[in-house]
Parts: C-alpha cells; sequence; structure tokens
C-alpha cells in the first residue's frame, strides 16, 4: 500500500473515531441500542483502518493524527450539535490542532 493510500485511510479513521466519539454521547451509556451498535461499529472500523493505516506509516505519527482528527470533529461536533460553547480561546487551540495535524503530514515520509 502506498504512503499516499495509508493517509487517506488514517484521515477515514480519524472521522470514524469522531463518529464513534459522539455516538457515545447519543447512545447514554449504552442504553440505547441504535446508538450504541453505530458507536461500537465505528470504534471498531476506526481501529481496524488505524491499523491498517500504521503498516506504512510510523505509529507516534499515525496516533497522533488519529487522535487530533477525532478530538477536532468531537470538539467541532459537540459545539454544532450539543451547543457546547466556542469561546476565542477554544476555537484558538483547536485551529492549532489543525495546524498540528498538517504539521505532523508534511513532515513525514
Amino acid at each position: 500500500m502506498s504512503a499516499n493510500m495509508s493517509w487517506a485511510i488514517l484521515v477515514i479513521a480519524g472521522l470514524l473515531e469522531t463518529c464513534w466519539a459522539i455516538g457515545l454521547k447519543y447512545s447514554q451509556g449504552f442504553t440505547k441500542p441504535v446508538a450504541s451498535l453505530f458507536t461500537i461499529v465505528t470504534l471498531a472500523g476506526s481501529m481496524y483502518l488505524l491499523a491498517k493505516a500504521t503498516e506504512q506509516l510510523p505509529i507516534g505519527t499515525a496516533y497522533s493524527v488519529w487522535v487530533g482528527i477525532g478530538a477536532l470533529g468531537a470538539s467541532v461536533l459537540g459545539i454544532l450539535l450539543f451547543k457546547e460553547e466556542a469561546t476565542p480561546g477554544r476555537l484558538f487551540f483547536l485551529l492549532l490542532l489543525i495546524v498540528s495535524i498538517l504539521g505532523l503530514k508534511m513532515t513525514s515520509r
């Protein structure tokens, strides 16, 4: 698998991480069957794709990017879906997270 394909898989894994993180909120402690199933399926898919991406990419880079995408996505969706605060400080640090993710991509082989 090429490095570009590994990066694409890693981005999808990160997006699935966002999905399962948000699914946790909707599952209400795994008491809602549909949301719980969604959470479990997206968690498994995210982990599988992360594992596939690490066949080509360094684990430190892949894991950091995966967590970063998931954290960024969960934070943005928390603001949009759950009316969490979007303070200037929070938005600034989310911007730094984007810069960090892009920096890891640009500095890895």
